[in-house]
């Protein structure tokens, strides 16, 4: 079958995408037929990555797999800061170099990236690979009067120069205060306070590179500027990032971008919610952060990636442990309902899969501006049929329905391991009992069922209810699960 015969080619035309630049859901339709070049803001690599950048790996992921299921070819491109402000000081605080601290960062980012289930991105392009290219745009904007170098010796982009300034974050510039950001700073050369360094001038020790401005390094917002249009060219189809980026970091890189080429930079702007703890962003900045690596050795990986897909890409979530303790009772209710069929022959195929009610579903709902959470309703009605199936004794329409979610649910990369894998996954720190004391206890319940001490077996089934263990007899012997 080629893709032009598959259930889902058609649906290409279906696609409805949100652009935060014109605030509005609008049909998707890529610059080259059948291609789309998508940027997303990748990590600044000086620590370790929090939940709010999983959201933007798994977001990013996600959206990557669908419009490849959809049968576009996708050059996904997530960029990697390694020279920053940030870098320069946590290398010093640590007594290292910069190059140490940041491959020390890139391989942390990469592991955790592949924890949580996410493909790698076609390009990782990294600043100090783009000197040149950031060079070349500088020298244009200087050329063009839209860029100047101040008393200090920094380069400056002149934001009153760029008549559509604050189109992204719908500000206008006359309304904006100093400050406003942690990433606008006011300085006595400065023309405007919101003009925005594109090369800073060389300090003692940092490191630096020769242009024709004299020795320095980059500003942060150019970096992305000259990584996105060297590796997909002056317009592309998608640009992404956190919702905190919109300003100042991609309002400037249209200023720059726009300002240099006199086209159009990115045709859809898409950006991931937060994550709040308490109803505040998380951050570094404010301390209420939490690593993946920290979250991970807590739950499984699965978890938390369906944790995040359980919301609509834009909404705000909010982060806890009994938020990711009912994502996986959650998720166990997929696995449960695979597990009850996971003994039945196959006997519908993939394509027979997305042509279903349910395919045809949860493919409105991914074309929808990819709303997973809704898709994520429609594997909960199929785990529903196959459970209803099975009750009315009717094995071939269970295997269906079993065949539908598993591959429904691939298109999130979720519900894809052996179903007893996840059942027995641990749920947060504090489990309290081992798998092995587990099995241990219900061989003990088995012996006293034998002995015909239903007190005893009824007692041990109670302890380990209240450890939060259920346990599910049949024919096959006594399996369990955390919930």
């Amino acid at each position: 079958m080629t893709m032009t015969d598959h259930p889902l080619y058609h649906a290409q035309q279906d696609l409805v995408l949100y652009d935060t630049l014109s605030a509005t859901k609008r049909p998707f339709t890529p610059i080259k037929a059948g291609k789309i070049g998508i940027y997303v803001c990748g990590m600044t690599v000086y620590d370790y990555c929090h939940m709010g950048h999983a959201r933007v790996m798994v977001g990013f992921d996600v959206i990557v797999r669908w419009l490849r299921q959809l049968g576009y070819d996708v050059n996904y491109v997530r960029n990697i800061t390694d020279i920053d402000d940030k870098i320069i000081n946590r290398a010093n605080e640590n007594g290292e170099t910069i190059s140490a601290l940041t491959e020390r960062f890139i391989q942390a980012m990469w592991a955790d990236e592949k924890a949580l289930g996410c493909a790698s991105p076609n390009q990782e392009p990294r600043a100090t690979d783009h000197i040149d290219d950031m060079q070349a745009i500088i020298n244009t904007l200087v050329n063009k009067n839209l860029a100047y170098q101040g008393g200090n010796g920094d380069v400056y982009y002149a934001v009153d120069k760029f008549a559509g300034y604050g189109k992204l974050s719908k500000r206008k510039l006359d309304e904006m205060q100093a400050g406003a950001s942690e990433r606008v700073a006011a300085a006595d050369d400065k023309q405007n306070p919101f003009d925005f360094v594109l090369w800073k001038s060389a300090k003692p020790s940092e490191p630096h590179w020769q242009s024709p401005w004299g020795v320095g390094r980059p500003g942060w917002h150019i970096e992305c500027s000259a990584m996105s249009t060297c590796c997909l060219g002056e317009t592309f189809d998608i640009h992404g990032g956190g919702h905190d980026l919109q300003f100042p970091h991609h309002e400037n890189e249209i200023a720059q971008s726009e300002g240099a080429s006199g086209k159009s930079y990115a045709n859809h702007w898409m950006h991931m919610g937060f994550i709040n703890i308490d109803g505040e962003k998380m951050s570094k900045s404010l301390g209420n952060f939490f690593t993946i690596r920290d979250v991970l050795a807590k739950f499984h990986p699965e978890t938390v990636r369906f944790f995040l897909l359980s919301s609509h890409y834009r909404s705000p979530v909010n982060f806890s442990d009994a938020a990711l303790k009912e994502s996986h009772t959650a998720l166990s209710r997929i696995y449960q309902s695979l597990k009850s069929a996971e003994t039945i022959g196959v006997i519908a195929s993939d394509e027979q899969a997305w042509a279903s009610q349910a395919g045809q579903d949860f493919a409105a709902a991914m074309n929808d501006d990819f709303n997973t959470a809704k898709a994520v309703s429609v594997l909960f009605g199929v785990a529903g049929e196959i459970n209803r199936a099975i009750k009315a004794g009717e094995p071939n329409k269970a295997a269906a329905h079993a065949v539908v979610l598993k591959t429904l649910a691939a298109a999130l990369n979720i519900a894809q391991l052996a179903p007893s894998e996840f059942l027995q996954a641990k749920i947060g720190a504090d489990d309290g009992l081992s798998d092995e004391l587990i099995e241990q206890k219900i061989a003990q319940r088995k012996q006293a069922k034998a002995d015909k001490d239903f007190a005893l077996a009824d007692a041990i089934r109670d302890e380990l209810k209240a450890a939060g263990i259920e346990l599910e007899d049949s024919r096959a012997g006594t399996s369990w699960r955390r919930v």
